[in-house]
């Protein structure tokens, strides 16, 4: 049976990351949250955990336009 879009979303899949997944992972090692991601992928996060990794996602994003701006 094929896997949903929603599974496929939320497991981890070190092999095919894109470039903000490899941000997203990045982060969640800097959290140490990168064995908790590794054992049950992204959905294994509480909102918390997922909250923080997106406010840091959004941060480092804006101080990356910002450098290449300068």
């Amino acid at each position: 049976m094929p896997k949903s879009k929603k599974s496929e979303k939320n497991s981890f899949d070190p092999e095919n990351m894109k470039p903000e997944d490899v941000l997203k992972f990045e982060i969640a090692t800097e959290l140490g949250l990168a064995d908790k991601v590794i054992a049950g992928g992204w959905r294994s996060l509480t909102a918390k955990e997922s909250g923080r990794i997106g406010g840091l996602m959004t941060k480092k994003k804006k101080e990356l336009q910002k450098e290449a701006m300068n």
